[in-house]
């Protein structure tokens, strides 16, 4: 699955820390999300879409990298 984690954080100049705090989880765990080695439950998942107040499908997607929705934005 990939994602865009990486990206919303930089953005906001967050730290896998903070996100982590924010969504209840360890920060090792949004570096394995971030990097692909692990797939979000769909709770976390909400929770981290309500963070950057976009939908899950902005943030999470199956397929190829180029697949991602507004990926040509």
């Amino acid at each position: 699955m990939h994602n865009r984690l990486r990206v919303l954080r930089a953005e906001r100049r967050m730290s896998q820390a903070e996100l982590a705090e924010l969504v209840d989880v360890s920060r090792q765990t949004i570096n394995a999300i971030e990097v692909g080695k692990h797939d979000p439950s769909l709770t976390l998942a909400f929770r981290i879409s309500k963070v950057f107040a976009q939908p899950v499908e902005a943030l999470f997607w199956e397929g190829d990298e180029l697949e991602r929705p507004n990926a040509a934005e």
